[in-house]
């Protein structure tokens, strides 16, 4: 019997709702749909559907999660002195990665897909799992230590509020990831923003690691291979500092050096080479850090159509010039940092693949897409650079234009048609 048979077999009767519609979200997973145009005619058939293009963004991501999941293992151990190399102990930082990583990940679908279930059972439509790609994107853009009854709590909120509310999949106004790290950042500030939120397993209060059963439960089996162990209440360094490279630009800047020695004694570069923050190995979100795994995904993304380069494009463009006027004006440190410098930093780049791009909360038009990018790219470089109470800049302001992004196609489409009834007069008259 053919697979497809046995799913056709068991389906459950449509009265059943709830489990008509976990059937159904299963069997389209798997197959593609029985309904589909004529091959003949003006129609277009293409290979994608809608969960096609949402697993083609989290394909997109996965580089990201492997890079990030090391690098919560790695930031934890620079904070305690020990296993300073990156390949040193890489057993221990890979699994305290994934022991931070994934009740987050599981957490996040588990929570957002109920939701989607429920709703779809409520409504009696099939499960269209819109919140797949945000589920994979949360993870991403919190810290490794977020507790997990937080998380759930803001993606409740940003699923039914910002999303259910408005009808669910492709009716949503804002991008749920954002409105969900939105929600943490101003429900709970102290968790997502500042120096400490970023390495995880430390007792900041009595300044030693803090480790959990479920690193402890792989101590049994290092021991026996003779391999590094998970020392429970190691001492943090004396001089530890969970700064990023944006808190410290926002202080001081790129660099400040000795004028006598010219020995760098502050800013950016006191801490973190360029190399670093382009490669990864810095504090910060699980899967913001490392630049060459976000830029591989956009380039598979840009490659399968899924993500527009215009919006891409135009973001950095706007990020370029209000960095280059930032560098030119130079009132405060921060405006000091090179503008290039920027893509470097944060989520920038993170930000400009993976959020900007999100198909239902950006401009439709081509010419609004442009603008809506650039208008991205110069308010984040704003509240970055300007806001001394939020060092990043890209949640807000893509949510921003989240919002204004149906103006911006009303204006593009209202001038196309001003410029087409002007071509319309000017060749009546003519004739």
């Amino acid at each position: 019997m053919a697979f497809i048979d046995f799913w056709k077999k068991i389906e459950p009767k449509k009265e059943n709702k709830f489990a008509h519609a976990t059937y159904d979200a299963l069997f389209t997973f798997f197959f593609k749909p029985n309904l589909t145009t004529s091959g003949k005619g003006v129609h277009i058939r293409d290979a994608m559907d809608l969960k096609r293009t949402m697993i083609m963004v989290v394909i997109a991501m996965q580089l990201c999660y492997v890079v990030g999941t090391i690098n919560i293992g790695y930031q934890h151990f620079m904070a305690l002195g020990v296993h300073s190399s990156f390949f040193e102990a890489f057993h221990l930082k890979l699994v305290f990665g994934l022991v931070q990583l994934l009740p987050i990940f599981v957490v996040s679908h588990l929570v957002g897909l109920g939701i989607e279930f429920y709703f779809a059972a409520r409504r009696g439509h099939a499960v269209e799992e819109g919140f797949l790609v945000s589920a994979a994107l949360i993870p991403l853009i919190m810290p490794p230590g977020i507790p997990l009854w937080m998380l759930a709590l803001s993606i409740i909120f940003a699923v039914i509020l910002g999303k259910e509310a408005f009808g669910g999949t492709g009716m949503n106004v804002v991008n749920i990831a954002l409105l969900s790290r939105v929600f943490i950042f101003f429900a709970y500030p102290t968790y997502i923003s500042g120096d400490t939120p970023w390495i995880a397993g430390l007792d900041l209060e009595n300044k030693v690691a803090d480790y959990n059963w479920g690193h402890l439960m792989f101590n049994p089996l290092f021991e026996t291979i003779g391999w590094s162990t998970f020392q429970d209440g190691h001492p943090i360094i004396a001089n530890f500092s969970g700064a990023t490279p944006l808190a410290l630009g926002y202080q001081s800047g790129w660099v400040v050096t000795d004028p006598a020695t010219g020995e760098i004694t502050g800013g950016i570069l006191s801490q973190f080479s360029a190399l670093q923050m382009w490669m990864g190995g810095i504090p910060g979100s699980i899967g913001e850090t490392c630049k060459p795994a976000i830029i591989l995904g956009g380039v598979i993304l840009l490659a399968t159509r899924v993500a527009s380069w215009r919006i891409m494009l135009s973001f950095a463009l706007g990020v370029a010039v209000m960095g280059l006027l930032f560098n030119a004006w130079q009132a405060t440190p921060y405006m000091n940092v090179p503008w290039y410098q920027h893509f470097g930093m944060g989520g920038l780049l993170f930000a400009l693949v993976f959020m900007a791009t999100d198909p239902v909360t950006a401009a439709q038009t081509n010419t609004g897409k442009l603008w809506y990018g650039f208008l991205i790219g110069v308010f984040g470089m704003m509240i970055r650079v300007m806001n001394p109470a939020y060092a990043e800049g890209w949640m807000l302001a893509i949510l921003i234009m989240n919002v204004f992004s149906p103006l911006v196609d009303h204006f593009v489409i209202e001038g196309n048609i001003s410029k087409r009834m002007k071509r319309a007069k000017q060749y009546a008259k003519g004739s």
